[in-house]
């Protein structure tokens, strides 16, 4: 097997030929911890070394090297090999590679300032390196030979599921243009990525300045100590001792709609969230969601696509358009149907306790919490106490994770950390061999994104006796802990949780061969499959009694409760699935577009809604100017429909759990063996009917959410 490598000599003398550099730059340039290699316990990034100044020269560092291993590869005067070509460009990059997996995770969990600048120094390089190398002729000509020469290079079916998918990709992004029409396509990447990172930075920026002031303690009747000692230690953070400030991050705006019994605090809350990045000032997204829009067409044309939704949904397993949207519509017409039963029973609850006035979207949550009190004689207040974070990840996630996969948890306290409130595990398996390195950061902060998440820190790969395990981190802005109380979560962040975790299971236990094949690196149809199985242990009574303690007493949840918990699960699902399926038609009905023309975006959203006759009663999960799943980058553009279709996935597969045991270690064996640790070895269909034995249908969850 031929490997192009570079050596950090090698490398540093590309380097200084390149600049100039003195003897006093190469001194500079050895400190660098981006190049050199990492000495910490399982090459955890040194956190605590690395700079901002480091970041620029290592990825011009990175860049240049990458360069170098893909001249050595179009120059190999062999023919082209599996080896020798597609092997050689998987693993190619290595600096670039530590670079951007550092910036990138830090980029939205912790952009200081600093970070902020350097993302806009760091991405146009990035994006222009990404076009150079999608677009190199010479390098697809190699690759185009081992694709069309697989039968006479004797390459198995793993080799040509990596060698097709560089094929693909290499297609997909121009590589059969003329050089013209690929000068145009690298403008637009180029433009793209100017404008995704201008859309986050005015989200966050709106997110953490626009505040709700609040100086009568009366307006805080109904919330939380915490979230009332939160908001009055913003406000004096803020300059305003005595008072209490209150911003639309998720733990904080879902605890003032739900709670607050104050209705123009409630009013307060929701049009301060819906209004993000869309008030008229420097930080409105209007502009760049059209000129998003207008160069995703273009793209998409060039490519040879009528629109970019056809473009988006070409290589995932919905296949079309058409077969997305079937799915939606399949949700759609019984969610809006539950809803406007939902709506009546908030309505009479609302006209029998004197209130005089109509059920608004920003009364949703408040009187649904109501209703759900009535009905289920139980509060969010009230179970709160029993889902201390600590429990529920200890107690909860890692429970079931040994319980299923025989997997073990131990707190590294003097590993590397890019903020002091992560926290680093190492993982083993039973045999107590390492498997994986992994990272939490669960409280929101001013430099955090809103949301959760899970990401990687390097890929995984295993071949031919070489093996590198994964670093993976989940991030998430729940709850943070008071003077008073630790970390209280809602249900709703308990189910956060395990979510998130599902997608770090899918990349801590992979074993793929390739990096190109590893983890979630699958169809984004597939990738929120195993986060959202993964919920579902969060109301395994057994494990539910493990982690749910009441965090002063220790005494486990009372079965009374859990078995409201249990019977309530399907309470507010016509809400919370419209909400969905409208967000995911939305962003389709944007990317369906195939003209070019600025467009005012709250009216089209108003006419989305009037074609969908959308209850006037819910709002889109995500309003186009802060919808930063589909504009922020491609990754889930016309894409963000898979929730629900993994959901239909994950309710089908689950029912595979409930018929043999939902703690059934063999079901869980063949889970872990077929999907968590498959990657992307294979087709995702085939991949899913090995574990189930059947296609999925939307019965299971019709029936999960009650709407059926």
């Amino acid at each position: 097997m031929n490997r192009v490598l570079l050596t950090l000599t090698a490398l540093a003398c590309i380097t200084l030929a390149a600049s100039g550099a003195s003897k006093k730059n190469v001194k500079k340039q050895s400190t660098n911890p981006f190049l050199t290699a990492y000495t910490t316990r399982y090459e955890i990034p040194p956190f605590e070394k690395i700079r901002y100044e480091h970041y620029l020269p290592a990825l011009q560092a990175g860049i240049d090297q990458q360069n170098a291993q893909i001249a050595a590869i179009v120059n190999n005067q062999e023919q082209p090999t599996f080896e020798n070509t597609v092997l050689a460009l998987d693993n190619c990059g290595e600096i670039l590679n530590k670079v951007q997996y550092v910036f990138f995770a830090l980029v939205e969990s912790d952009n200081t300032d600093e970070m902020h600048a350097l993302a806009e120094k760091l991405m146009p390089m990035i994006t222009a390196q990404d076009n150079e190398v999608n677009m190199n002729s010479a390098l697809f000509e190699r690759i185009k030979a081992v694709h069309d020469k697989a039968d006479q290079l004797g390459l198995d079916r793993l080799q040509r599921r990596l060698t097709d998918k560089y094929y693909k990709r290499f297609v997909r992004n121009g590589a059969l243009l003329t050089p013209a029409l690929q000068d145009t396509l690298k403008a637009i990447n180029l433009r793209q990525a100017a404008l995704s990172l201008s859309f986050t930075n005015n989200v966050m920026n709106e997110i953490a300045n626009n505040v709700i002031w609040v100086d009568n303690a009366a307006r805080l009747s109904g919330l939380s100590q915490s979230t009332i000692d939160d908001a009055a230690r913003l406000a004096a953070d803020k300059g305003q001792p005595g008072k209490w400030a209150f911003t639309a991050t998720g733990a904080t705006r879902l605890a003032v709609l739900g709670s607050a019994d104050d209705r123009q605090l409630r009013r307060d809350m929701y049009e301060t969230y819906t209004n993000t990045a869309s008030r008229g000032n420097d930080c409105d997204n209007s502009k760049n969601i059209n000129e998003l829009i207008q160069l995703r067409q273009r793209k998409a044309q060039l490519l040879g696509y009528e629109t970019f939704a056809d473009y988006a949904v070409a290589p995932v397993m919905a296949g079309t358009v058409e077969r997305a949207e079937a799915l939606l519509m399949q949700l759609w017409e019984p969610a809006i149907a539950k809803v406007a039963e939902e709506v009546a029973d908030m309505q009479a609850y609302a006209d029998a306790h004197g209130a005089h006035f109509k059920i608004a979207p920003y009364d949703y949550y408040y009187y649904a919490e109501k209703v759900k009190a009535q009905k289920f004689n139980f509060s969010e207040e009230e179970v709160r106490p029993y889902f201390e974070l600590n429990n529920v990840v200890k107690n909860g996630i890692f429970y079931a994770a040994n319980r299923l996969y025989g997997l073990t948890f131990t707190e590294m306290k003097d590993a590397p950390k890019y903020n002091p409130e992560v926290t680093v595990y190492d993982v083993r398996d039973e045999q107590g061999k390492h498997v994986a390195v992994f990272m939490t950061d669960y409280f929101p902060r001013a430099t955090k994104a809103q949301g959760a998440w899970m990401s990687e820190m390097n890929a995984e790969y295993n071949y031919q006796g070489q093996s590198v395990r994964p670093i993976i981190f989940n991030v998430a802005s729940l709850t943070p802990p008071t003077k008073e109380t630790p970390s209280l979560l809602s249900l709703d962040e308990v189910e956060t949780v395990f979510h998130e975790f599902g997608h770090a299971l899918h990349g801590m236990l992979t074993k793929a061969p390739f990096r190109g094949l590893e983890g979630t690196n699958v169809d984004r149809d597939l990738v929120e499959m195993p986060s959202q199985l993964n919920e579902h242990w969060a109301y395994v009574p057994e494990v539910l009694k493990n982690y749910a303690r009441h965090y002063r007493t220790g005494e486990v949840i009372p079965q009374t409760l859990l078995d409201k918990i249990l019977e309530s699960r399907k309470f507010n699902q016509g809400f919370m699935t419209t909400e969905l399926v409208g967000a995911a038609l939305l962003d389709i009905e944007w990317h369906k577009l195939n003209w070019c023309k600025d467009i005012d975006v709250r009216a089209f959203e108003r006419s989305v809604a009037r074609r969908l006759h959308m209850p006037t009663e819910v709002q889109f999960r995500y309003r186009s100017p802060y919808f930063k799943h589909i504009f922020d980058n491609d990754q889930y553009s016309c894409g963000y429909y898979t929730y629900l279709w993994s959901q239909v996935l994950e309710a089908d597969a689950f029912k595979r759990f409930e018929q043999e045991g939902v703690m059934n270690r063999a079901v869980a064996d063949d889970y872990r063996h077929l999907i968590l640790e498959a990657g992307d070895t294979d087709d995702a269909m085939t991949l899913y009917k090995r574990f189930r034995g059947q296609e999925p249908t939307a019965d299971a969850l019709l029936h999960n959410r009650g709407l059926k």
